[in-house]
């Protein structure tokens, strides 16, 4: 049970103090549609009821404590799930306006159309260029001089050209984290997806690195839909238009970041950005 009693001001952690970026109702038109989901591990049921639509060309972060289903919802949105036996996804999610649960829909050809990066920077054992290209080759159909714009243009999305340059042959393994994880950001956006999940992606990365990353995320919004899960609040509200709060599979609230972190709707919201659970 969450506690009632209100902290000591001195103790209370509103929102963060930073700008954030324009609010949801000056986005354009629904990227993805969410309706009635519900998701199951076996008999254990992890999402309740999901219902939602995220805009193209926009930031999305989804916040909540741990356990609360985030992670799951990414996972959803490229079927990550089925990899895995006993998972289930009941309900509609159109991206495009395709419901990507269909038994008729390509899982494979999906993942070309929404890319996710992970929490830990995960570069193949490969060069750099070959990290960056590895996507490209597997669609096929894509080589030679063509293959090299590509690379060069993801790198340059993701704001690493100027940095491996002159070392697109090096392990890619090499790299710093920081590195590491644009070097990922790319290769993620070099098949030109539709949709960018970022699960956590700067949780396991120094605030020099992290800033990088979220100054690319900002400049990526331009071409993407991007959803990012976090548990660091300042970073939601400094990179995301659009705050959704999760509890307990329960999408409780989702809005312009501004409204969620400085006039929230459900209690619930305000006691977790206030710091009273989480």
């Amino acid at each position: 049970m969450m506690p009632s009693a209100k902290p000591p001001k001195h103790l209370k952690m509103r929102a963060p103090h930073v700008p954030v970026p324009e609010p949801a109702r000056d986005l354009g038109p629904p990227k993805i549609e969410i309706r009635s989901l519900n998701f199951y591990y076996g008999e254990l049921q992890s999402l309740r009821n999901i219902n939602m639509s995220l805009a193209d060309h926009s930031i999305s972060a989804f916040i909540g404590p741990s356990g609360c289903g985030k992670s799951t919802l990414l996972r959803v949105l490229n079927r990550m799930y089925g990899l895995y036996p006993n998972q289930r996804a009941e309900g509609e999610v159109l991206i495009g306006g395709r419901d990507i649960l269909g038994s008729a829909v390509d899982v494979a050809e999906l993942r070309y159309r929404v890319g996710m990066v992970f929490q830990k920077p995960t570069p193949f054992p490969m060069s750099v260029f070959d990290n960056v290209a590895f996507g490209l080759r597997l669609g096929g159909g894509i080589r030679g001089a063509e293959l090299k714009s590509r690379v060069e243009s993801a790198l340059r999305d993701a704001a690493i050209w100027d940095e491996v340059k002159d070392k697109l042959h090096a392990d890619g393994r090499s790299l710093s984290g920081g590195q590491q994880q644009r070097v990922c950001i790319a290769r993620a956006i070099a098949v030109k997806p539709e949709v960018l999940l970022l699960d956590e992606p700067t949780a396991a990365l120094d605030p020099i690195s992290t800033l990088r990353v979220e100054e690319t995320l900002q400049a990526l919004r331009e071409k993407y839909c991007i959803v990012v899960v976090t548990h660091n609040l300042q970073q939601a509200a400094r990179v995301s238009n659009v705050t959704g709060f999760m509890f307990m599979g329960e999408l409780v609230e989702i809005g312009p970041s501004s409204q969620i972190f400085t006039s929230p709707k459900d209690r619930r919201t305000d006691d977790y950005i206030t710091g009273r659970f989480g």
